[in-house]
């Protein structure tokens, strides 16, 4: 296992030792792992292009790091509790050994459906076990992963299946999502109508059993693919810098961009960072209410707890689902010790009313956290005194998908807390505040552009298909930094507090969506001229999205035009994107 903080003052030691000497501390840490080949040189990097290698030369498998090294000491051990949506259904555990075996099996179909190192796999799925397994099969073989959310559109699906040329799509029948079994296999049907066509074969996972279209030579049942292969599979050797993973995201264009990470940095800092940040002991049970479709999901559901051999908790419900005490009844039900959530579900819930948590034993809590966007004083003061009963520290964790893994949070217990401030970088994190003529601001109690000077094990190495992008993005707005498109504070302690994006991104409920990814949606209505999408504060969402529409002459029945309008959006991008509130306008400024 990597170092495990165990007070304050071990923190700021071991933070300054790792600004002083980075290499050495994070050579440390890899040290910790599994590795065929030990790295010839720790980093090696620069912002300009930018060009950013950690453990250079070293070759690894992180699924033998995430299984294999575990099977000895904890074969036995529950790996992946997954809570099924309806709530009478039984809990399926899955040990070390099992989710060993369940991974080998899969790769050796994957391998077997042509699957190689290299090649691109696009994930259309719910949260189920096989997610997690499927996603380990890639990782087993070499092959790269790129999970899309299950609710975004069959469009978007399309796009992004092009974009990395996926050779294969894994997906569900149906995702059981509350009282409604949603189709997802027909959504992929419709994304391949589009000409996707890299893609030779479909791997449909049977989840609810309803009935779906199986073309035959493409579509191909899991069960009947997976169920005989042999329960051991060699894992492929890779390069620490070989790509494990993309993941698109929104940006301030309209293109969703593919964010790429690597084996070996990735590995050693969702593991360090996962133990740190929830201080996880053994025997923990361990939850992260993210769905796998987001970074939040890669790093601290899959990744950083079976790094850490820890048992992570997999949901494939909704916090609403059968009641507003779902998330509070697994808490009790599982005796969860870490519990990892957004703020818009905190806020949902808060108003939904407090007789919701009563009568639930949260006591087994020890550490509270929260993930995807600033959280509120109002919602934090209610998590941590009504979930959390003014016993369990609340970790405000900051960081991106193009970050990989927390950046700046409170280490469970350890840190002083302050409602609504992320606190103080991790080790090896090494933040700064800019402002707009590119001079870095000194001291406390400043306001600024947040960037980062100097690279971390985890960070992105480019934008999939578009190195200029990944630059232009991120690296050019401020010499030799990284530019989150956060703006923060560091208040008179030196702990940050996130005020925003900066940037035209918006943060709907804890998800990025690019201003003009949703223009261009909305754009596509043939009696729109002209769109201009802005962010407004929203009690629950935190944004909500404010669409300024003009038309081609009168639209007759306005509020059948608004209902259109989010149609096309839905239809464009999926349900996520949809504008709270449209006005109609006869100019932009």
């Amino acid at each position: 296992m990597t170092l495990q903080i165990k007070s304050f003052d071990e923190y700021k030691d071991v933070y300054r030792r790792s600004v002083e000497d980075p290499e050495g501390f994070w050579a440390e840490q890899a040290s910790t792992f599994t590795w065929r080949k030990k790295w010839d040189k720790v980093l090696d990097w620069n912002f300009r292009d930018p060009d950013v290698k950690w453990f250079v030369g070293g070759k690894l498998n992180i699924t033998e790091n995430c299984l294999d090294r575990h099977l000895e000491s904890r074969g036995d051990q529950v790996a992946i509790l997954f809570e099924p949506n309806q709530p009478d259904a039984p809990v399926q555990k899955y040990t070390y050994k099992e989710l060993h075996a369940a991974v080998c099996k899969t790769a050796n179909a994957l391998k077997a459906n042509g699957i190689r190192k290299g090649d691109r796999v696009c994930f259309y799925m719910p949260m189920v076990p096989e997610l997690a397994i499927a996603v380990l099969a890639c990782a087993r073989i070499g092959a790269i992963h790129s999970v899309v959310f299950a609710g975004f559109s069959a469009q978007a699906l399309a796009d992004r299946i092009k974009d990395a040329t996926c050779k294969m799509v894994i997906c569900s029948d149906y995702n059981a999502r509350g009282a409604k079994n949603i189709p997802v296999k027909q959504v992929v049907d419709d994304a391949l109508a589009m000409g996707c066509d890299s893609i030779e074969t479909v791997l449909v996972h049977k989840n609810t059993g309803d009935p779906v279209t199986m073309e035959g030579g493409r579509d191909k049942w899991w069960h009947e693919e997976v169920d005989g292969q042999s329960a051991e599979c060699e894992a492929e050797e890779m390069d620490a810098e070989d790509m494990l993973f993309i993941l698109y995201t929104s940006g301030s264009t309209g293109k969703p961009k593919g964010v790429v990470h690597t084996c070996g940095g990735y590995m050693v800092y969702t593991a360090f960072s996962f133990e740190n940040v929830f201080q996880y002991q053994d025997g923990d049970i361990y939850w992260c209410t993210a769905d796998i479709g987001w970074i939040t999901g890669h790093s601290y559901i899959v990744y950083g707890p079976l790094l850490a051999g820890a048992t992570t908790v997999m949901f494939e419900g909704v916090p609403t689902y059968p009641d507003a005490g779902r998330f509070w009844a697994v808490c009790d039900k599982l005796k969860v010790n870490q519990f990892y959530t957004a703020p818009t579900a905190i806020r949902a819930l808060m108003a939904q009313g407090d007789q919701w948590v009563e009568g639930y034993d949260l006591s087994s809590i020890k550490v509270l956290g929260t993930v995807g966007e600033p959280i509120n004083e109002e919602a934090w003061e209610w998590y941590y005194n009504k979930i959390g009963k003014g016993n369990s520290p609340i970790v405000d964790t900051w960081w991106q998908t193009e970050t990989g893994g927390i950046m700046i949070s409170g280490l469970g217990g350890l840190s002083p807390m302050k409602p609504a401030h992320a606190g103080y970088p991790l080790p090896g994190i090494q933040p700064c505040l800019m402002d707009s003529d590119g001079n870095e601001l000194s001291g406390n109690d400043i306001e600024g552009l947040l960037c980062v000077k100097y690279p971390w094990p985890s960070m992105l190495r480019t934008t999939y298909g578009d190195h200029e992008r990944c630059r232009q993005t991120y690296f050019s707005a401020f010499q030799d930094k990284y530019f989150t498109g956060d703006g923060a504070r560091r208040d008179k302690d030196g702990m940050y507090r996130i005020i925003g994006r900066v940037d035209d991104v918006i943060n709907v409920s804890g998800h990025r969506m690019g201003t003009a990814e949703v223009e261009n949606a909305i754009n596509e209505h043939p009696k729109v001229v002209e769109s201009a999408v802005v962010g407004y504060p929203h009690d629950i969402k935190g944004q909500g999205i404010y669409a300024y529409v003009i038309t081609a002459g009168p639209v007759g029945d306005e509020e059948q035009f608004r209902k259109e309008i989010l149609q096309v959006v839905v239809k464009e991008i999926g349900p996520i994107a949809k504008p709270d509130k449209i006005q109609i306008v006869s100019g932009l400024p």
